[in-house]
């Protein structure tokens, strides 16, 4: 269980935060990105110290799992052994380079553009990093090169769409006389286009998402899934996801259109409540696929049946 809500909370933290770093590559001019229309400097140190702690103790955590101890009683020698020669070892020492790397951009975030472009790719490689603790690390041969890349996009896709939601929540979250007059038409702007990347980031979540199972599972066994409790889970993975997309597709035809005529009326209150309710019920389903992803990481799929 320590495992679990840990991969849990690094999922959720990394992912937020290259999210919205991408976030403000595509729906932010320079300009806005230097605004208080996203205050992503604080955002993404929170979130970039968060992550660093949290792969500490998320290997302390598999360590201890993987010899039955206590995470205070990790043997030191046990945890060499695992992080100088295993995969996943590797895997975590990239992550901690990495998310070391984002610290210091997070730091430097509101001097430099640079530092942007810095703290997406550190953070996207900590997030890579992530697929050697789930089945794709234990995959081996070229279905096991496949199936990690298939797995890294997917992960990413999912990024892109878990950050873009969590910075729209923080833009619209707040009372509406601080949103700013001009702060809206950004607002609608930033919908738009998040729309059609959104869009790419689906299929890629899709197309990736078949591509894994196929790898995990194997098509002769896809019968016996529903039976064990790893497809179970997945079921109720896949019903969160198809709720997202029906949110985000109400997003995409109704609430934004309706914004965008809204800020023409200057009568914004009842749009921007919709996309509010839009955006924390999509906010909602994601969280809930996140614990199933890292729940999911840990299980034998063809294993129990129940």
């Amino acid at each position: 269980m320590p495992v679990i809500v840990i991969r849990f909370a690094l999922y959720a933290d990394l992912m937020a935060l290259a999210g919205m770093v991408a976030f403000s590559f595509y729906a932010l001019s320079a300009d806005e990105r230097a605004s208080d229309i996203l205050p992503l400097r604080r955002l993404s140190i929170i979130l970039a110290a968060v992550g660093l702690m949290l792969s500490g103790v998320g290997m302390l955590a598999l360590v201890a799992a993987m010899t039955g101890s206590s995470v205070w009683a990790v043997d030191p020698q046990v945890m060499r052994d695992v992080v100088g020669e295993s995969a996943i070892g590797t895997a975590w020492l990239v992550r901690m380079v990495a998310m070391a790397f984002a610290v210091v951009a997070a730091l430097a975030i509101s001097r430099s553009e640079a530092a942007h472009i810095i703290l997406l790719i550190s953070t996207s490689v900590a997030i890579a990093t992530l697929v050697w603790t789930g089945h794709a690390g234990a995959t081996e041969g070229w279905t096991g090169t496949a199936h990690r890349l298939s797995d890294i996009v997917h992960m990413l896709a999912a990024a892109v769409w878990i950050g873009g939601i969590a910075a729209f929540a923080w833009i619209l979250f707040r009372p509406l006389t601080a949103l700013r007059s001009e702060h809206l038409p950004v607002v609608h702007r930033a919908l738009d286009r998040f729309s059609w990347v959104g869009t790419l980031a689906v299929a890629a979540i899709i197309a990736t998402g078949i591509i894994n199972c196929l790898a995990v599972v194997g098509f002769p066994h896809f019968s016996r899934l529903p039976l064990t409790d790893y497809g179970k889970l997945l079921i109720v993975k896949l019903l969160l996801f198809g709720a997202m997309l029906a949110l985000a597709a109400l997003n995409r035809w109704r609430l934004t259109p309706a914004l965008g005529t809204a800020i023409r009326d200057d009568n914004p209150a009842k749009a921007v409540a919709a996309l509010r309710r839009s955006l924390l019920a999509e906010g909602s389903a994601a969280l809930a696929i996140l614990p199933l992803v890292a729940w999911l990481g840990t299980l034998e799929p063809l294993g129990t049946t129940t």
